[in-house]
């Protein structure tokens, strides 16, 4: 699954649900080019990421993917079927712009504002991703169904279960952008900030 986050504040906390399985942060960037915030800027339209169906998409200033894949012990328990546990692998990928040259002080200290804004707005989107799957270990372990010699009724629940709350994050996603984006949204703040010189 992959999620497209346009211009990005909450750090990844531990949790007990998360005892024994950590997501793996990685932080990925693209080089932009510039001698001005405005330069910086317009090489982002240029060189962000593409998101969107092929042929459709739009460029975005940053990008939040993640990779989620697990190991899942069935066990028959006579007529019975239980999911005694399940365990997450999941990474996360931040993609952010980097400038690619040298800046002069007071820019670099711009392009730092900046830069840990659009970080921080891209770890909301990676916290609810942690929380989702928090979400299915904590549906998933111990999930039984009686007359389930073959585990299909445990599986059908589960995927049944893995969509809605698929679907629930995604729309999570894309409410956080629109109020960020919106009219007072912390990204506009950022991004006026950031080619006004805040």
């Amino acid at each position: 699954m992959k999620f497209a986050i346009l211009p990005f504040c909450a750090l990844l906390l531990a949790s007990p649900a998360r005892a024994d399985w950590k997501p793996i942060e990685k932080i990925e960037t693209y080089a932009v080019s510039g001698q001005s915030a405005e330069q910086l800027y317009l090489s982002i339209g240029e060189k962000g990421p593409v998101v969107g169906a092929a042929g459709s998409g739009r460029r975005v200033i940053a990008h939040t993917f993640f990779k989620l894949t697990w190991q899942r012990d069935y066990q028959p328990q006579g007529s019975a079927c239980v999911l005694t546990s399940a365990r997450p692998k999941l990474t996360i990928t931040y993609t952010l712009p980097k400038p690619a040259g040298k800046l002069d002080p007071a820019l670099h200290a711009r392009w730092d504002r900046f830069a840990a804004g659009l970080i921080a707005h891209e770890k909301v989107h990676g916290a609810g991703i942690v929380d989702m799957v928090e979400k299915i270990v904590a549906f998933s372990t111990g999930l039984t169904a009686e007359n389930d010699p073959g585990c299909k009724k445990v599986r059908a629940e589960l995927t049944a279960y893995l969509d809605q709350l698929s679907k629930a994050q995604r729309q999570g996603s894309r409410d956080f952008d629109r109020k960020e984006f919106g009219q007072d949204g912390n990204m506009l703040k950022l991004i006026a900030a950031f080619l006004g010189g805040g």
